[in-house]
């Protein structure tokens, strides 16, 4: 049975960096960016996704919990390719906030690993300052086939999109919006992914 740790090395596939790279453009559009922002990833992995929008924003935090993830970030930002951005070893569903709030939160396949969607997007209302903004990023509702048996921690299927607005109006989010961001081709299959933004009240 395969752990984010055992696979934290093998992770950055060429594949997942194009992805990283073309979600990125799609959030740039998407949320106001800029030498103001504050911006955390929550359940970075690796930080393809973050690293993308490091130089975009003031700071970015790297929020993993992952201890092999986190090494492999850790190793990238070393490097000094990124001097705004941090990685911290955080749990959204246990872990007090990594310093002062945000105002911009972004995660990518995340969410369908928390049980409770709720619970999840309210910890992420309170990371932020009040008008700070949201871009998500998971699977739309799918049978299942996405994951592989192996796959630990899987606690959804995806997500309606209607639904899901839904849960995040109800834990204190306005101006919610669901779009497709991109397909995700697995064995012939495409599972396409939304891009769900919001903004604490």
């Amino acid at each position: 049975m395969s752990t984010f740790d055992d696979r934290a090395r093998e992770w950055d596939t060429p594949e997942r960096q194009e992805r990283a790279r073309a979600l990125a453009a799609i959030i740039r559009t998407a949320v106001p960016l800029g030498a103001t922002i504050r911006a955390i990833d929550i359940g970075a992995g690796t930080g393809l996704l973050g690293l993308e929008l490091a130089p975009d924003v003031a700071e970015m935090v790297l929020a993993e919990p992952s201890a092999g993830m986190l090494d492999v970030a850790r190793e990238k930002l070393a490097t000094g390719r990124w001097p705004n951005a941090t990685a911290v070893a955080f749990d959204l569903e246990s872990d007090v906030a990594p310093g002062r709030p945000f105002d911009l939160a972004i995660s990518l396949l995340v969410l369908h690993h928390v049980a409770d969607t709720a619970a999840a997007l309210g910890a992420i209302h309170a990371l932020l300052v009040p008008g700070g903004r949201i871009a998500l990023l998971d699977l739309d509702a799918e049978d299942g086939s996405f994951h592989d048996e192996g796959a630990t921690g899987i606690h959804h299927h995806g997500f309606e999109r209607e639904r899901i607005e839904q849960v995040a109006s109800s834990v204190g989010f306005t101006e919610l919006g669901t779009r497709t961001a991109a397909d995700i081709e697995r064995e012939g299959r495409a599972y396409p992914l939304f891009l769900l933004t919001g903004r604490r009240a």
